[in-house]
């Protein structure tokens, strides 16, 4: 099989590609470009899955970056583990076909138990006083080591959050090369997470994210040209585009009013019991899962969706076949943000009693998600804050603003413009211009088997 890499751009789109990214933009003319169709959900999670398995999420089960688990009543967001996706990954079939392949996967999500050969993903310690410790995962268990020894521990608080920039998405380049000089691997899955941030918090204003471009810019030449001198098959590519937003749907709010919700008080504080709600959302950029626990609120339910401004689709049972998205880890309804929308997950309607996770990064304890986690309240509070951790004392890095019309991009559904498609970027020859996300898996294969 040919040696073929497989570099992940997140949010990358055509319109990015110019002044701001000379050796993309170069790059292009002598290569073959497509779109990718969004598809639904076009969230990092789903997608990645559809491309290693050429499934839609109705059959490998990944129905967005988190949802409902009916056995625990829980709201789970962000697992790791790669036995969630329900279907064959590409690195299975080609085992079958050539027991010579082997493939390093590089951050691309549900990383963790797979049987890649290779791979590192992002792995935090939770020490007993509190803190967290920025780590990775890897198999072998060693290679972590290695790749700490050798560029410095993995930088987790730049990964996400107030502090996110290129430095994660330099680590894992140079993270990938270390790999592939001591492996080899025949497939390499890459991740560059860098313009994911930029974008959502700035949206296309290229006065406050030309910089970052630049910086991606460079990480993608550098792991091109050491690639080229491989000989390698090389394709870039994106999981989605990211559009410009100015307007955030408060779902769960709306469903409080109308006396769907329970809420529990802790400290004076609020939580939502999802388990105990008649219904309840778990909101995902521009797509929200909506669980009904109690039946007889459903037509209630599906008039308040229909009611509310910001939203453009109401999916019940014939609509999520339609969408490829009927799994039952799906909403009993699943509905997309109007253009210029996304979904929040905010409950509470006094910020005074919102959680104390609301003002932290805490991706796995909020029931939806949270894109505000990469705004900072107070620096001379986080810096307070640092010198409390510092000092050995406990702390709460409670740092995180409660207002969501901070973000300016978002993404998830499929009503974007064709200049906010994800891309495909290769030397193979492509059949169409607009890619269907399922059709992205033969064209790695096809690749491999040059």
């Amino acid at each position: 099989m040919k040696k073929t890499v497989v570099i992940d751009v997140v949010g990358l789109s055509s319109n990015l590609i110019g002044k701001h990214t000379p050796f993309l933009e170069k790059y292009i003319k002598e290569k073959n470009l497509s779109t990718i169709a969004p598809m639904l959900p076009a969230v990092t999670t789903a997608v990645q899955s559809t491309y290693l398995t050429g499934k839609w999420p109705s059959e490998h089960g990944i129905v967005g970056n988190g949802w409902y688990d009916h056995t625990d009543a829980e709201i789970k967001f962000w697992k790791q583990s790669n036995k969630l996706v329900l279907a064959d990954k590409i690195w299975d079939k080609a085992k079958k076909e050539n027991p010579a392949f082997s493939c390093s996967n590089m951050f691309w999500w549900y990383n963790m138990y797979s049987n890649a050969d290779y791979s590192a993903t992002p792995r935090p310690n939770y020490l007993a006083d509190g803190r967290k410790m920025p780590d990775c995962y890897s198999e072998p268990a060693e290679l972590r080591d290695v790749l700490q020894d050798k560029l410095g521990t993995f930088p987790l608080f730049q990964f996400w959050g107030p502090g996110a920039n290129i430095k994660s998405s330099r680590w894992i380049a140079d993270a990938t090369m270390v790999t592939d000089g001591l492996y080899d691997p025949t497939l390499t899955l890459v991740y560059l997470p860098h313009l994911d941030y930029c974008l959502q918090k700035f949206g296309h204003d290229f006065s406050k994210i030309g910089k970052e471009l630049e910086e991606i810019d460079v990480v993608l030449k550098d792991l091109v040209t050491y690639y080229e001198e491989k000989g390698a098959n090389i394709i870039i590519l994106s999981e989605y585009g990211i559009a410009p937003v100015s307007k955030p749907v408060h779902l769960n709010r709306i469903f409080r009013e109308n006396g769907l919700l329970q809420i529990r008080v802790e400290r004076g504080l609020e939580l939502l019991d999802a388990g105990a709600s008649k219904a309840f959302v778990v909101a995902d950029h521009q797509i929200a899962h909506v669980y009904i626990n109690d039946p007889s609120v459903r037509d209630q339910v599906r008039k308040i969706l229909k009611d509310t401004p910001g939203i453009e689709l109401v999916l019940d049972e014939e609509g999520k076949k339609e969408q490829h998205i009927d799994h039952s880890r799906a909403g009993d309804f699943v509905v997309t943000a109007a253009e210029g929308s996304w979904f929040t997950y905010y409950f509470w309607l006094d910020d005074a009693k919102a959680p104390d996770y609301a003002r932290c990064v805490d991706i796995h304890k909020k029931p939806g998600y949270d894109p505000v986690e990469m705004f900072m309240s107070s620096k001379p509070r986080a810096a307070y804050k640092l010198l409390r951790k510092k000092a050995g004392f406990r702390y709460v890095m409670d740092v995180i603003p409660l207002d969501a019309t901070l973000i300016k991009g978002s993404h998830g559904a499929t009503n974007a413009g064709p200049e906010f498609h994800p891309v495909l970027i290769t030397d193979g020859r492509l059949n169409t211009k607009n890619l269907q996300a399922n059709e992205v898996f033969n064209l790695i294969w096809n690749a491999l088997n040059s």
